[in-house]
């Protein structure tokens, strides 16, 4: 479903929505089993692995969308804007408002996505979804981008990719394969044993490591 690696993208604008990885404030879902600290750890690398990707890939602009401060684990050519207030479909509605022309979603929670995976072509669709495992989405892509698209469209549910599918009804839409959100330790590892070349699982096996 995507075009190779060079040939379609090139006019896509690459969102990353994101938390600065600090303790306490991201991935707390892993806490316990990993401590705070470790779990801000794994979010870093994650969002490491994930910029990357997005690094990578084909794009007119990259920006990530960020609550708190950026850190070294940004590489260079990002655009970097906060956040806005309010609840999720708030946030996405607001990353989508400041684009002009098809942009492209992601999150920070699927260290193992590839650049080819984010090199999409609006050229016979509409959008573009990514559905997670766990009933969300983790990646949306729009054409136009229109923000009415997400507000009102409830997160962090098992019925919130069926909920944002939903609201592309009369669009053209081509789906991306389903992935993986890292949010307990046992997608911790799957994720890591899908991508064991990244810094996520690099990272999760030093924590393993220092655990004995």
């Amino acid at each position: 479903m995507t075009a190779p690696a060079g040939e379609g993208g090139a006019t896509t604008t690459l969102l990353v929505i994101a938390k600065e990885p600090r303790p306490g404030r991201v991935k707390t879902r892993l806490t316990p089993p990993f401590t705070p600290a470790e779990a801000a750890a794994l979010a870093e690398a994650a969002l490491a692995d994930t910029l990357d990707a997005v690094a990578q890939a084909p794009a007119r602009r990259r920006v990530l969308v960020l609550d708190g401060v950026p850190g070294p684990w940004l590489p260079p050519g990002f655009d970097v804007v906060p956040q806005c207030a309010g609840g999720l479909d708030e946030r996405l509605a607001a990353a989508f408002a400041g684009c002009a022309g098809p942009a492209l979603l992601i999150g920070m929670d699927t260290p193992q996505i590839t650049p080819e995976l984010l090199t999409v072509d609006f050229a016979d669709c509409d959008a573009w979804f990514g559905p997670a495992v766990d009933g969300g989405f983790w990646a949306l892509g729009l054409a136009d981008p229109d923000p009415a698209l997400l507000r009102g469209v409830p997160m962090s549910t098992p019925h919130t990719g069926a909920a944002q599918r939903a609201r592309l009804a009369g669009l053209r839409v081509r789906d991306l394969p389903p992935l993986r959100d890292v949010d307990t330790a046992a997608d911790a590892r799957l994720v890591a044993a899908e991508a064991p070349g990244g810094r996520f699982a690099a990272r999760l096996a030093r924590i393993a490591a220092v655990r004995g």
